[in-house]
């Protein structure tokens, strides 16, 4: 199935090019605004995607939800809501990194969302993962600080089960290329890159060494989300197309990520398993 079959019943006009602006949410709500991500109790839906860049979640709602609303626009957090599938649906940027990420995730949760989806995007560990395939984190590796400052380093940050399930299934019927594993978070993007680190031996020996662990990316939010989804009791699962090549090749950056067929997979998943009550 190709991503613009997702498209064709949902797609809006551009929020851009279209000379009346989106429905914005009022302030006529009464409740008190959380105050990093501006949203109100009620206003946004159960489930919610989660892609860093704010501009993503703009084109994530202009391009898939049918009747988006703009909710809020604060700092780095861009939300709406919508419908798919017949279904309320939202989506809140979270920033980079899991220090804004779990910002958003826990006052998303504040407001009463409760079955999350990460939609971003991972470089490769793996040296069989090419650009555009599609990794699903079951678990990721805690290379992070913020997940630290919640529980012990052996705790354990997990992927909800059934939103792995789901969002397997749903890359699956579609035929994409996908994989699911662990996955590796990290604070520092360039830390990748041995030749910009104060120690590039022990940085590739690191990397060497998650890759004998079968890591298959990297990426720099999902163990803050996971570990937060744990504590809260609510659902959160991760999908990311690869960007960049294996860490052992000079060029890693593609132009043109899959960003389409991910989020069409994500809306899938969260349409076929629905939101939990909490």
């Amino acid at each position: 199935m190709h991503p613009s079959d997702c498209l064709g019943r949902h797609a809006a006009k551009s929020f851009l090019s279209d000379p009346v602006t989106p429905t914005r949410v009022g302030d006529l709500m009464a409740q008190e605004r959380e105050y990093h991500i501006s949203i109100a109790p009620g206003e946004m839906p159960p489930s919610v995607l989660l892609p860093g860049d704010p501009d993503r979640a703009r084109l994530i709602a202009e391009r898939f939800f049918k009747k988006p609303v703009e909710v809020a626009h604060k700092r780095e957090y861009w939300s709406f809501r919508g419908e798919y599938e017949g279904a309320p649906v939202g989506v809140c940027s979270t920033g980079i990194g899991c220090p804004s990420a779990a910002i958003a995730l826990e006052e998303l949760v504040r407001v009463g969302c409760n079955t999350f989806v990460r939609v971003g995007t991972a470089g490769a560990i793996d040296p069989s993962l090419n650009a555009g395939d599609l990794v699903i984190f079951t678990g990721v590796v805690r290379d992070d600080g913020t997940s630290r400052q919640y529980v012990p380093i052996e705790f354990p940050a997990v992927a909800d089960p059934g939103l792995v399930m789901a969002l397997s299934e749903s890359a699956g019927r579609r035929g994409a290329r996908y994989r699911t594993g662990i996955g590796h978070t990290k604070d520092a993007f360039y830390s990748e890159y041995p030749g910009l680190v104060a120690d590039p031996n022990r940085m590739k020996d690191r990397w060497n060494t998650l890759r004998r662990a079968n890591v298959i990316a990297t990426e720099m939010e999902s163990a803050a989300l996971f570990i937060i989804g744990q504590l809260r009791g609510v659902r959160v699962g991760s999908i990311c197309v690869i960007v960049g090549e294996s860490i052992d090749k000079e060029s890693r950056i593609i132009e043109k990520p899959r960003i389409d067929e991910l989020t069409c997979i994500a809306l899938d998943a969260l349409s076929k398993l629905g939101s939990v009550a909490k």
